[in-house]
């Protein structure tokens, strides 16, 4: 399906890039549309109605509050009923999947619909970029919402950069298709090969695996390794999907983002940061490279939405509960969000501890620091593999068996590390750099 989306956006650089905006949002909607009844045949239904109830609430309610509540309500409970009467017990590729991303496009439309009625003094340099000064019409909606190279895994995208694409304006060349094929290329060339390389490893570290009596017989050095190995190939058919819809996006000009130091930019729809995903040592660096149009679109229209409760703490966590609830009812997706916060929490405590103590600073920049990487790897990729136990093996009795088998390690090693990074703090940093 991903790569369907490929020959869509030649047929737009080749035949359509000159044609008039009607032209290219029929196009966009229709080849959206085929995309959506190939692989969820009459069920495309559900995407039709959100998308038709979305433009009726802009164009019948206006620049409101009650437009925005509105439309975050209505499109939240249409995504949680669709969980709710379609929810199996195992990951399956169903009508939510896309869904879900075209819930975030709907409501964010809302929210920059809302900013274009506010004073330009207002509004932050990222709300200026995306607010609307008019109105779409049920044309343009449509066309944004099924655009090829967002709709099944996103990235996404807002109206504002869509209208730009479609007016012809995001490419490197005025008035001509942009120099993308290359860098597209090499999108979809680095997405095919994370693609091969969950393809040969998946089947050797599945999910069901953790729910034999031969993992439970395991040692459990064993079945700690299994957990940071899994994790690692489960995470690679994320990255392969979103790497190659990004190509897409460049191939056609969404992803060009300017210019930087002379050299022309075809990030602006990067859902992943790869290197940084494959070398960080750190919980936070993979999360910052992971699902970052995703992250991006929670921090511009949930956390820095909240700052009128004036504690960032509680803005984060009612972020990740946001995030939570969208991505679906199990019970593994509260556990695996609030383990994140907990264990970015802890993190971050360590890292200021590295930073204020001489001794610890001292050690992180001496030649033992390649041997240290090694082990922080090690404890980075288990305890990224330990939450997303939950997240994947959906229910309360499934993840529970496994996190008993391995005695909660994750658990425990991050409350210990929370109690006693307090004394460590104590005993490593000098009075003076504390006051």
């Amino acid at each position: 399906s991903f790569t369907n989306c490929y020959p869509c956006a030649v047929v737009y650089r080749r035949f359509l890039f000159h044609q008039p905006a009607t032209v290219l949002h029929l196009f966009h909607l229709f080849s959206g549309l085929a995309l959506a009844a190939f692989n969820f045949g009459a069920q495309l239904y559900h995407s039709a109605v959100c998308i038709l109830v979305q433009f009726l609430m802009l164009r019948l309610m206006g620049r409101t509050v009650t437009t925005v509540l509105s439309s975050f309500t209505f499109q939240m409970v249409y995504l949680l009923a669709g969980y709710y009467y379609t929810a199996t017990e195992q990951y399956d590729i169903k009508w939510t999947m896309p869904h879900c991303v075209l819930t975030l496009k709907l409501v964010g439309l809302a929210f920059d619909y809302y900013d274009g009625g506010k004073e330009p003094s207002k509004l932050s340099l990222e709300q200026k970029s995306s607010a609307l000064p008019s109105v779409p019409s049920l044309l343009e909606v449509a066309g944004f919402s099924y655009f090829y190279g967002g709709f099944l895994v996103g990235p996404q995208f807002t109206l504002r950069s869509y209208q730009k694409l479609v007016a012809g304006e995001l490419t490197d060349c005025p008035g001509q298709p942009p120099n993308s094929v290359f860098p597209a290329m090499k999108r979809f060339g680095l997405g095919f090969l994370f693609l091969v390389i969950y393809t040969i490893f998946a089947p050797y570290y599945q999910d069901s695996y953790y729910l034999t009596d031969e993992f439970e017989v395991r040692p459990f050095w064993y079945r700690c390794v299994f957990i940071l190995l899994w994790g690692k190939v489960m995470l690679y058919k994320y990255v392969s999907c979103w790497v190659i819809a990004e190509g897409v996006c460049i191939l056609t000009g969404l992803g060009y983002n300017g210019m930087v130091d002379g050299k022309h930019q075809w990030d602006a729809c990067a859902n992943m940061k790869v290197w940084l995903f494959e070398t960080t040592p750190l919980f936070g660096g993979t999360i910052a490279s992971f699902n970052i149009n995703t992250n991006a679109w929670a921090a511009r229209h949930v956390f820095k939405r909240l700052k009128f409760l004036g504690n960032k703490t509680l803005s984060h966590v009612t972020t990740l509960v946001f995030l939570t609830i969208w991505h679906g009812l199990h019970s593994g997706y509260i556990l695996c969000f609030s383990m994140e916060f907990f264990i970015i929490t802890v993190e971050r405590q360590a890292q200021a501890l590295v930073r204020d103590s001489p001794q610890l600073t001292r050690l992180a920049n001496s030649p033992l620091y390649p041997l240290i990487y090694v082990v922080q790897q090690f404890f980075h990729w288990l305890f990224m593999g330990y939450p997303l136990v939950a997240f994947c093996l959906f229910t309360y009795d499934k993840w529970l068996k496994v996190y008993s088998s391995v005695y909660f390690c994750g658990h425990v090693f991050f409350l210990m590390a929370y109690l006693i990074l307090s004394y460590l703090r104590k005993a490593l940093v000098p009075k003076t750099r504390t006051e």
